[in-house]
């Protein structure tokens, strides 16, 4: 069994940071969990923008197995930094289903924004997704409850906090 990985790294980071219980993931930890856990051979971490002072955390990322993608922002918006990956991620996994669907089983997205619903549900659809990680109940979008309970979880329960969080 091979899968990929898609997570949004924005969503990922604000979500286990803010809210009520905040807390800070290991990436590393969280990689294995998901290599060993979900079979995830490949994960894709989308970055709003590549910002110079965060060198060590890309660096951390792709160490600990992580494709790191940044996204593209033309001269005018250079100062204006955007972080929305939605439509970067929404591509990359059409993409992948088109031109290597064949070469992986089944994709997993860590993400609670509700943008990515049609995209998920499609990849239900085809029996092609395998779970859609929440990283936090607060924020999750309500719209993936109507998937299979099967097909999605939260990140945020206490026994993957005390395996997942940073020591």
């Amino acid at each position: 069994m091979s899968n990929i990985a898609y997570i949004d790294g924005q969503n990922l980071y604000m979500a286990t940071t803010m809210g009520i219980d905040p807390w800070h993931m290991d990436m590393r930890r969280f990689r294995v969990y998901l290599q060993q856990k979900y079979h995830v051979d490949e994960a894709y971490y989308f970055i709003g923008a590549f910002d110079d002072s965060k060198i060590d955390l890309y660096s951390s990322l792709q160490k600990a197995g992580y494709i790191v993608i940044w996204r593209l922002h033309g001269i005018k918006l250079k100062s204006n930094k955007k972080g929305n990956v939605d439509v970067d991620i929404t591509f990359q996994m059409m993409r992948d289903l088109y031109e290597r669907g064949s070469e992986y089983d089944k994709v997993l997205l860590v993400s609670g924004d509700g943008d990515y619903y049609r995209v998920v549900e499609y990849f239900d659809e085809k029996d092609k997704l395998e779970k859609v990680l929440l990283p936090n109940r607060q924020f999750a979008s309500s719209l993936y409850k109507r998937l299979t309970r099967s097909k999605w979880a939260y990140v945020d329960t206490p026994d993957m906090r005390e395996r997942l969080k940073n020591r």
